[in-house]
């Protein structure tokens, strides 16, 4: 399975330690960028990724930024995806079970490296459940 990652200058640290995580795990990696902390503008590498996930040249994304929110925003402009902001394990798993999200949200400023492998392993391990929740996945686009 191949994950598009994507984050601005705040999120960049912890971006490139979930990036080795997941590649421990086995799993393919794109980066979308940045590559640095010095400032820069999501919407930069949350477009490309989110193309990545909608196209299907990855199957998911993990992207983030300080709050999560901004990128959050950007990456759900995008008709195919539904990107969850998580800062909790149960949330994470909520979010795929009830939602399908394709892309998970990390507030890098809000938690710890710990907390989003924490967070990280309960979005891997939960499964979408369908039934009623695919009638609700079925009107959130707006075309």
């Amino acid at each position: 399975m191949k994950v598009a990652f994507a984050s601005d200058h705040a999120g960049f640290r912890l971006k490139n330690v979930i990036m080795q995580y997941m590649q421990k795990l086995g799993y393919e990696t794109m980066d979308f960028g940045t590559d640095s902390e010095e400032s820069c503008d999501y919407p930069d590498f949350a477009h490309p990724a989110a193309e990545a996930v909608e196209k299907g040249l990855c199957d998911f994304g993990i992207c983030m930024c300080g709050s999560g929110n901004g990128i959050q925003m950007t990456l759900n402009k995008h008709q195919g995806i539904r990107a969850a902001l998580c800062w909790l394990p149960e949330i994470a798993s909520l979010a795929k079970q009830h939602n399908n999200a394709n892309i998970l949200v990390l507030p890098a400023r809000f938690i710890t490296e710990d907390q989003a492998i924490e967070i990280t392993d309960a979005y891997l391990k939960a499964e979408y459940e369908g039934g009623r929740h695919q009638r609700r996945i079925d009107k959130i686009p707006v075309a």
